[in-house]
């Protein structure tokens, strides 16, 4: 993808269709064009060379779309820094990536000059909002800089990303992308969706840092679609947003449906607009969907799948699909198998690792041969580490993380699947199942269980309910009644922090 060239054009043929709604705020297509150019510009003023490294640690705003798009159109390396890091690491994927430049919004317990010392390689940090002496000011930098349109070709096959990812478990990985990768979202959503430039879409706080987050930008430029900019999200302010602005479509995680469902009057917006409502990032409960969808019946639900490392999404269930429990079938750019522990290929309906191949595969993780030679066989299937399976009509299901499997005396049990059931309780907000030692079986599954507002359930209650769900030793063994789960910023549940 040569972003400069896209956004050129976008801005030319588009100057004054908001680009993005922030907090009420219109900003034109054409602005966010010659503030992206002022960017890129005074990097060049900074003598930053293409594939040089640029780390963006900002919040949800103006300035990071500016960055982002800035940086793209020189072909430089991008390094997203979730704006929730801590200071130690931020200071090691600086290093680790040898970025030159920072991008930073000042923070709370972060000292960004301490940052710049501690981090060899980096020449200059630009701070916006907040001016810090010794350090360059955006006001000062950027604002002042040239909004010309710089001409640069971009080799596709150059590095365009580096995604830090760890995902809920293991040490940070940093995701190579090219160039070429920028490509497969807004062409694969696309694909599922028919996006045109009619369309609205909403990010309601996916923060740019992750690869679905960027992709709102992605489309932005690709399509010239609008896009209403949530900083975080706020399941009210979310309906609010959709109605307001006549959102087409918007995609979340489960955890953003849960939000949304838990409020009084959720089914009173005027959601008319909506085509799509689309749900990645984690197994989803059917019933939840189904809850939205019968209050907003016009909108299509859709399932879909996409990692990281795949440059996402990759899956979308068709519209005209009801099995709505299904992530859906590869976008043609993508090959997909089921195969056992020992990488034969399975057949329909039985559970196994899902491999993936095709142009969306990254690049592998930077510096980190071995790690990659772990994930990347030598004719490039991605070994995914979600354990799935397809059916006779080639619609593929995730049943759960290889990660998360629990082996219960040799059997073995899904968390995902006994979340999704345990969810089915109509006084159950939420759950969260993990594996905890047991002398007498290896492994038992334990409960972590969110209850609806001004409801009540015990542990016997809901064991009896599974009965009629899952298998004996599926059940869990424990369960703890808790007010919230701990969350990434991605929203998916944060495994590590339950015990």
């Amino acid at each position: 993808m040569n972003i400069n060239k896209l956004l050129q054009q976008t801005a030319f043929d588009l100057k004054d269709k908001p680009a993005v709604i922030i907090e009420g705020n219109k900003i034109s297509f054409s602005v966010v064009r010659d503030n992206a150019f002022k960017v890129a510009n005074c990097l060049v003023d900074l003598e930053v060379n293409s594939q040089d490294k640029i780390a963006i640690f900002l919040p949800n705003g103006m300035e990071a779309v500016f960055s982002f798009l800035g940086s793209f159109s020189l072909g430089l390396v991008v390094i997203p820094l979730d704006y929730m890091l801590t200071e130690a690491e931020i200071i090691g994927f600086i290093n680790h990536s040898e970025a030159k430049i920072l991008i930073a919004q000042p923070k709370k317990g972060i000292d960004l000059e301490k940052v710049k010392n501690n981090c060899p390689n980096l020449k200059d940090v630009i701070t916006c909002g907040e001016k810090i002496k010794e350090l360059k000011f955006w006001d000062d930098v950027v604002n002042k800089s040239s909004s010309e349109f710089l001409e640069r070709e971009i080799d596709e096959k150059s590095l365009s990303s580096i995604f830090y990812t760890s995902g809920s478990t293991g040490h940070p990985k940093g995701v190579m992308l090219t160039y070429a990768h920028l490509d497969n979202p807004p062409q694969a959503i696309n694909y599922f969706l028919d996006v045109s430039s009619n369309d609205v879409f909403l990010c309601g706080g996916v923060p740019f840092s992750h690869v679905g987050g960027l992709d709102y930008i992605l489309l932005m430029v690709y399509f010239g679609t609008t896009l209403v900019l949530m900083p975080r999200f706020q399941p009210f302010e979310f309906l609010k947003s959709i109605q307001s602005h006549k959102v087409t479509i918007f995609c979340i995680v489960p955890a953003m449906y849960v939000a949304v469902l838990s409020l009084k009057e959720y089914d009173k917006f005027d959601l008319s607009s909506l085509r799509f409502a689309v749900v990645f990032g984690a197994p989803a409960s059917p019933v939840l969907l189904k809850r939205f969808h019968k209050a907003y019946p016009n909108a299509r639900i859709s399932n879909g799948w996409g990692m990281t490392e795949t440059a996402a999404p990759n899956t979308l269930l068709s519209p005209e699909s009801e099995i709505i429990q299904s992530i859906g079938k590869f976008s043609p750019e993508m090959e997909a198998k089921i195969v056992n522990e020992q990488g034969d290929c399975l057949k329909a309906n039985q559970n196994g690792e899902l491999w993936v191949k095709g142009k969306a595969v990254m690049k592998g993780y930077y510096k980190e041969k071995s790690l990659t030679e772990e994930v990347l066989t030598q004719d490039r299937w991605l070994k995914t580490g979600d354990i799935a399976y397809f059916d006779e009509q080639g619609l593929f299901y995730i049943v759960g993380r290889k990660k998360e499997m629990i082996k219960v005396a040799g059997e073995v049990v899904f968390c995902a699947e006994v979340e999704e059931k345990i969810a089915r309780h109509p006084k159950v907000k939420e759950a969260a199942v993990i594996g905890v030692v047991d002398n007498l079986r290896g492994e038992v599954p334990k409960a972590f269980v969110v209850v609806d507002e001004n409801e009540r359930v015990g542990e016997a209650e809901l064991k009896e309910f599974l009965k009629k769900f899952l298998a004996h030793f599926k059940i869990p063994r424990y369960f703890e009644f808790v007010k919230c789960l701990p969350r990434n910023r991605t929203g998916k549940v944060d495994k590590n922090k339950l015990v």
